[in-house]
């Protein structure tokens, strides 16, 4: 059974940074596609980022580009999102998901708990 945990997020100022991790747990971490997503109180939840099982294809959304990168070490099975240039609207719920499949920005078969990540203006 597959287990994601995140970790790393935080309270940080405006133009702040931030590295969140995601440790995949249970099954072979470099066959999975990842992806990370948030979600904002009142709001749907929101694709971030995703990246093929390689690293070598990754997606950003339009409004992170620039300033997260997302990557992974398969030898450590983790997942990274860097958050540069943190602005308040980039405070969520950060959640890592895991699909065997398909690099997607919407159905991953797995899910973390999520982190919380808030930016103060």
């Amino acid at each position: 059974q597959v287990q994601l945990v995140e970790s790393g997020g935080g309270l940080v100022q405006a133009g702040g940074s931030l590295r969140l991790s995601c440790v995949l747990s249970g099954r072979s971490f470099s066959s999975y596609f990842m992806g990370w997503f948030r979600q904002a109180p009142g709001k749907e939840r929101e694709f971030v980022a995703a990246i093929s099982w390689s690293g070598g294809t990754t997606v950003h959304a339009d409004s992170v580009k620039g300033r997260f990168t997302i990557s992974r070490d398969n030898a450590k099975n983790t997942v990274y999102l860097q958050m540069n240039s943190l602005k308040p609207e980039d405070t969520a719920v950060y959640y890592c998901a895991a699909d065997p499949n398909r690099l997607s920005q919407n159905e991953y078969r797995y899910w973390g708990q999520g982190t919380q990540v808030t930016v103060s203006s």
